[in-house]
């Protein structure tokens, strides 16, 4: 019997010794062709991490550098040359530092050097793209900047490519990983397995021999060398190994979860299961998670851990493990239930690993990707913002990719338009596909005029500028194209022809019309004494009226300008008046102001009278006036409940008048028609074309309206037909000069009113045509005027005008010299203002302007020592002979008429830049 317990253990320990032997040798060959890889492994994703957070630094440089070109471009400030200098600069180290982290990849070190020649390329446009842009501004560089735009492109496809590369290297990378894991794994869980069985046989053998005095020495000797074996084993410091007993209790605690957990194994050895050393949220999460698929209630705690296992599932997943340090980490925990001979669990083998690394890994992958898809939108977003329709076509002429501005030009959408013939959308198919034909036979086209035709059957000209399209392999892909609407420029310049052909027929007539003036001349000169003899004593009656209007105005203005003054102070002040306080400032200030309106409509009325008061008409824009009258009166009706509609106009109508009165007119109207409504009424504001070359503006209200009696009264002064003894305040002198104005404009003025329902101004002006440009002999070649010799000095000029029509006339003029820049301001406030910082060469000033005039501005600007050599140009519709001899004897440098003779203007604006060069010398 002691025999065959002695084979017995003998046969066993010679399996587990045969066992164990054949495992280590497996687990020695893991360690030598898997081990070591595997740590080179998290080094390469590192390392690629590195190469790629590189490559998006260039990306992002590259792109620092285009928006900082721009910037220059829009604004014209220095700062934005100098950001653009310092991202070029650190985009040739950030290609630097990818190529030394890339020296053993020859693809990459390759591509580093096409990145850096189209560097070079694009800082090579930059510089060129400035000097144009120095020298004529940004207009004439169109063609340098979308020559720019391509390099850009260019460097930043290269630099996809490069992170294209690193991006298959981390696949390929973290998928050796998955599987070397997985083997390592694998085999560790198949040993510790093997290990656990072992030794648990062990154990009961080594009772049985203790209870069974028969067993040989020899067996002893196994059985000990079999525990070596098994303790060689579990000391492992490179993973955990946890084994329990099957109440989950810990029985084997190796040299790697000590390492990892901070325990020593006597103090978790039989006191402690796996649950103590894991996160509790984490088990509550997985014991109810379990619970759903198992469709049966789990504990949480050591049943959540070994519940698949237990069941014969393999169960592999992320836990995490907390240190005795109170520190956490992740791990990737394998559990495997430990079984006896009659297949009963009698413990559990719990293998990890820290997943530190790993996570890093991902986590830094996951800030890379996000990088790489905000640079993405960054692009689009360039592309998007280009006022320019963008677009792609393969080498076939169909579109692959466009922006928002293409959509609007043909009224198709994105998905519509790509993949659909380019020649499909202009008028004349054959030249579209012509023109992509040729920028692939030539490389590129310039200025190639098409006419675009959208669904909704709008035709738009366009000028497409195009060039050929490659991949980072230098393959074509096909073409890459910009349009711009050039609609606006055509009608332009067919309206300059047709103005050249009126002025020379113009110019035959005048000639004809000399020889009838100078016969008219001599019976003139016979009037002329008498006429001057009555003019004198107009003007000393009138000299007389001024001086008068003058005193009584400084008079009441002085003690007027003090009252509302400190009683805003008492308002405002501290302590803060109380409330009997308050409401008797409050009555002081609506007295104040009142009686402010009253003096002004006085003036107003009185320099009408005496005919002191000045006009300036002048082709003047309609629809700009009405929205900006429109806009002063919509918040006094908002507050009284009254409803405010303007009929948009579908053209451009102009009228003759002086833009400032006729505002006064329109805004007087405007707010009586809101004051005299009643709530919740309304105001309507219209134009019309009322007869041959007149316009009718009409103010319409659903007030009480007017009686018969009440019309006859209702342009006499101081008449406020009944209205004085209502809770509405004024004068009765708004409408009076309101009439006077529209009288001294050429206009006329009238009313239809019914009593209980509303009353409706009109007021009627002369229609004229949009200003033009004017060309009249003058001995000089007006092309010669407009044109700047090559290197020529650049001025500024700084143009102060109050009328959008005049304003975008001189434009178009300044637009056409090469070395000229224009600046302006709509008021006399803001140009003082820009004269000032900017310091101009010469000031174009208009004399009939808001607020403040033109000469007062004059006068400001020659007070100040800082402007006061600037030469100051009039511009101004105040043509007569006496208006020109007071603006040169104010101090104007010159006196240019409107409507504006080129020639004549070109000529005073040179001799005023050679006056302002020659001061400068001095």
């Amino acid at each position: 019997m002691v025999l065959k317990k002695t084979a017995s253990i003998e046969r066993l320990l010679l399996t587990g010794i045969a066992l164990t032997l054949g495992v280590l040798l497996l687990v020695g060959a893991i360690a030598l062709n898997v081990g070591a890889p595997f740590g080179q492994k998290v080094q390469s994703v590192e390392h690629t991490g590195q190469v790629m957070e590189g490559l998006q630094d260039v990306s992002g440089l590259i792109n620092r550098a285009e928006s900082s070109q721009w910037g220059y471009l829009l604004t014209g400030e220095k700062q934005f040359v100098a950001e653009r200098d310092t991202a070029v600069a650190s985009t040739y180290q950030a290609i630097e530092a990818v190529a030394v982290l890339t020296r053993d990849n020859e693809q990459q070190q390759a591509l580093m050097q096409r990145l850096k020649t189209a560097v070079d390329v694009r800082t090579g446009i930059f510089q060129r793209s400035q000097a144009v842009f120095d020298t004529n501004g940004l207009r004439p560089a169109p063609g340098v900047i979308g020559n720019g735009r391509a390099a850009t492109e260019a460097a930043l496809a290269i630099a996809e490519e490069a992170q294209d590369i690193e991006k298959s290297l981390l696949a390929s990378r973290k998928q050796n990983e998955k599987i070397r894991f997985s083997i390592i794994l694998g085999s560790i869980v198949l040993l510790l397995v093997a290990l656990a069985f072992l030794a648990l046989r062990l154990r009961r053998t080594g009772q049985s021999r203790q209870n069974d005095e028969k067993l040989t020495q020899v067996g002893r000797q196994e059985i000990l060398r079999t525990g070596a074996l098994q303790d060689a084993i579990f000391s492992s410091a490179n993973f955990s190994s946890i084994a329990t007993d099957a109440k989950g209790v810990i029985q084997i605690f190796n040299v790697g979860a000590e390492r990892m957990l901070g325990y020593t194994a006597e103090e978790v050895v039989d006191k402690i299961t796996p649950a103590g050393i894991s996160d509790a949220q984490e088990l509550v999460a997985r014991a109810n998670a379990l619970s759903v698929e198992a469709g049966t209630p789990i504990t949480p705690g050591f049943e959540a851990l070994v519940f698949k296992a237990s069941r014969g599932i393999e169960d592999i997943y992320e836990l995490t493990y907390i240190r005795k340090d109170g520190s956490r980490f992740p791990a990737i925990v394998s559990v495997t239930a430990l079984r006896d001979a009659q297949e009963n669990i009698i413990g559990y083998l719990l293998i990890g690993t820290d997943n530190t690394a790993r996570k890093r890994v991902e986590a830094e992958q996951a800030v890379l990707d996000q990088r790489f898809r905000d640079q993405q939108f960054y692009t689009r977003s360039l592309i998007e913002s280009n006022i320019d329709a963008l677009m792609t076509t393969d080498p076939r002429g169909i579109i692959s990719d466009v922006n928002q501005q293409m959509e609007v030009l043909t009224g198709c959408t994105r998905d519509e338009l790509i993949g659909a013939p380019f020649k499909n959308f202009f008028t004349d198919p054959l030249r579209a596909q012509a023109g992509i034909d040729r920028v692939l036979r030539e490389g590129k086209v310039s200025n190639y005029e098409l006419t675009a035709h959208a669904r909704t059957g709008v035709e738009t000209l366009v000028s497409y500028n195009a060039s050929t399209l490659y991949d980072r392999d230098r393959k074509l892909l096909g073409v890459f194209a910009a349009a711009r609407d050039i609609t606006e420029r055509q009608a332009f310049e067919k309206q300059l022809e047709l103005n050249n052909v009126k002025l020379a027929t113009a110019t035959a007539t005048a000639e004809k019309a000399t020889g009838t003036a100078e016969k008219a001349t001599a019976v003139a000169e016979k009037a002329t004494v008498t006429a001057e003899e009555a003019t004198a004593t107009a003007e000393k009656a009138n000299r007389a009226k001024s001086e008068f209007l003058s005193s009584m105005s400084h008079e009441l203005r002085t003690p007027l300008n003090a009252i509302l003054g400190f009683a805003q102070l008492l308002e405002s002040g501290s302590p803060a008046p109380t409330p009997t306080q308050k409401g008797n400032i409050a009555h002081i200030l609506s007295g104040g102001w009142y009686l402010l309106d009253l003096i002004n409509e006085i003036l107003d009325l009185a320099l009408i009278e005496s005919g002191r008061l000045t006009l300036s008409p002048e082709p003047v824009a309609l629809q700009s006036v009405l929205n900006e009258c429109r806009a002063m009166i919509e918040p006094q009706a908002q507050k009284r409940g009254v409803a405010m509609t303007l009929a948009e106009q579908k053209d451009s109508l102009y009228v003759l008048a002086d833009r400032t009165r006729l505002k006064q007119v329109l805004i007087n109207l405007l707010f009586n028609a809101v004051k005299y409504n009643r709530e919740g009424g309304s105001v309507a504001l219209d134009c019309a074309v009322a007869g041959t070359g007149l316009l009718r503006v009409s103010v319409s209200d659903t007030g009480q309206g007017l009686s018969e009696d009440q019309v006859t009264q209702l342009f006499q002064p101081f008449n406020r037909l009944g209205q004085e003894t209502t809770a509405e305040e004024g004068t009765g002198i708004g409408l009076v000069v309101t009439k006077r104005l529209v009288e001294l404009m050429g206009g006329s003025i009238g009313l239809k009113s019914t009593l209980g329902q509303g009353s409706t101004f009109w007021v009627e002006l002369q229609l004229t045509e949009v200003p033009e440009l004017v060309y009249l002999p003058t001995g000089e070649n007006v092309a010669d005027l407009l044109d700047a010799a090559d290197g020529a000095p650049h001025f500024t000029l700084l143009y102060v005008e109050d009328n959008p029509a005049n304003l975008n006339l001189v434009e178009q003029i300044i637009a056409r010299r090469k070395d000229l820049r224009l600046l302006s301001a709509a008021n006399a406030q803001l140009g003082i203002a820009l004269a000032r910082i900017h310091q101009p060469n010469v000031i174009l000033m208009d004399i009939n302007l808001p607020g403040m005039s033109g000469l007062e501005a004059m006068q400001l600007l020659r007070s100040d020592p800082l402007t006061a050599h600037i030469p100051i140009l009039a511009v101004s519709a105040n043509a007569a002979p006496g208006d020109i001899e007071r603006g040169l004897g104010a101090g104007f440098f010159d006196y240019v008429t409107k409507p504006i003779r080129v020639a004549r203007f070109m000529q005073s604006v040179n001799a005023a830049l050679a006056h302002a060069a020659s001061q400068k010398a001095q």
